[in-house]
């Protein structure tokens, strides 16, 4: 989604002052954006970092096998470093034996041990994904005992000797995010908010059911001059005070259906906010959120959303859409003029059922060869929402005009208050 520019800047950014920095892969290591092409893939990343890459390989049901595993990868670019290769859900030390000595007979890539199988340390899945972190809190005794595996199965002094020093300079140039601040609170009932005149005030929602932001997205926001306000959607009755734009992120409100409808208050005043030209960005749960109504896979009985949107949404049992995007804006929107640019990611189980013909259509999909892709972004007044992810950093004039349209917005609440 990024250059490789933006990539190396954010490493630079994100590890300064650091001991060890450990970046973590997505896919397998040669997985990316095609078949045929390294782009996107965790190996191009870790060359355009100058990192060196360490294998997890499961040994559930594999013996000398695992050695053709390694062998296959270290092989199959040449450019690429390799620091080891660590193997999990291995049945017993004799079981890590065998690997071993089958790996050291056949590769150059050291074994630096195995994680032992237990079944108590495995993390839930779900569709989309494993059980996220905000809701699955690994405990004190997990830790302790994820610890000791490592400390007892796994040669992390010889890894760690082994790393490259990374250079980073004293200065990275700045691309908006390399410092977050803290997020100012909501404050519901009682006292005075005092913000600046002319900072704007975004509400962004942040709980189980809305998880999912680029922290690189947040802080863009700040940089580009917006007061970040948290809220949850599950827990609170009420939109924060005195905002000036809606920023609705990814996440799962399928799961938490019955209990963001019966925020009929909340929905409400989001509602009315969309139809008084309130500037609102959706994005995936975010966006089925702004919805008329949402299906569950496993009932028939639709569940009333917020209605920004005259747009049905249905839950399925099975992906509908996975994969990289860019998209060029078809009209001007909240976060870009007419011909404007942006990438992201689409990753959901629901499509919408309906058509709703107040809305524009203002996603233009850049496809790959042979493939048909649709994203389509829905836009109401000043309510822009849809299935892509959008990364910020692939184009960074998004968060400013974005903010820059909360300021129109709160200098005419302003104004039409006195």
């Amino acid at each position: 989604m990024l250059s490789r520019e933006y990539n190396c800047r954010l490493f630079q950014a994100r590890s300064r002052g650091a001991d060890l920095a450990v970046v973590e892969g997505v896919m397998g290591l040669f997985d990316g954006y095609d078949a045929t092409t390294e782009t996107g893939s965790t190996a191009q990343m870790a060359k355009w970092l100058g990192l060196p890459v360490l294998m997890v390989v499961s040994a559930r049901g594999k013996a000398r096998s695992a050695a053709a595993v390694v062998k296959g990868f270290e092989t199959f670019d040449p450019d690429l470093t390799l620091a080891g290769v660590v193997f999990t859900f291995t049945g017993s030390a004799r079981h890590y034996t065998y690997l071993k000595d089958a790996v050291e007979q056949n590769c150059t890539t050291p074994c630096l041990g195995h994680l032992p199988q237990n079944d108590a340390l495995i993390m839930p899945e779900r569709h989309l994904g494993l059980t996220t972190a905000d809701e699955h809190i690994l405990s004190q005794d997990t830790i302790d005992t994820l610890v000791a595996m490592v400390d007892a199965h796994l040669s992390m002094p010889q890894l760690i000797r082994e790393l490259p020093d990374i250079r980073v300079p004293m200065e990275t140039p700045d691309t908006g995010m390399a410092r977050q601040t803290k997020p100012e609170t909501a404050v519901h009932s009682g006292g005075v908010i005092a913000v600046s005149a002319d900072r704007p005030r975004i509400a962004v929602a942040r709980d189980k059911a809305f998880c999912f932001y680029y922290p690189d997205n947040l802080s863009m926001l700040e940089q580009a001059g917006a007061r970040l306000v948290f809220f949850s959607p599950l827990a609170d009755d009420h939109l924060p005070e005195a905002v000036d734009g809606i920023y609705l992120g990814g996440g799962y409100p399928e799961l938490f259906a019955d209990t963001l409808s019966k925020k009929t208050t909340l929905l409400s005043e989001i509602r009315s906010y969309s139809q008084n030209r309130m500037p609102i960005f959706a994005e995936c749960g975010g966006f089925m959120f702004l919805c008329r109504k949402l299906m569950l896979a496993d009932s028939n009985q639709p569940i009333s959303m917020a209605g920004c949107f005259d747009l049905d949404v249905a839950m399925s049992t099975r992906l509908r859409s996975l994969g990289y995007r860019e998209v060029t804006l078809t009209r001007d929107t909240v976060i870009g003029a007419k011909g404007d640019k942006v990438r992201g990611h689409e990753f959901h189980y629901s499509s919408v059922m309906s058509d709703d013909e107040t809305c524009d259509h203002v996603f233009e999909v850049t496809s790959r060869a042979g493939q048909d892709v649709q994203v389509t972004g829905y836009q109401k007044l000043r309510t822009l929402g849809s299935y892509l992810h959008v990364h910020f950093g692939s184009n960074p004039a998004a968060p400013r005009r974005f903010v820059a349209r909360c300021t129109d917005f709160r200098q005419q609440r302003t104004k039409a208050r006195t």
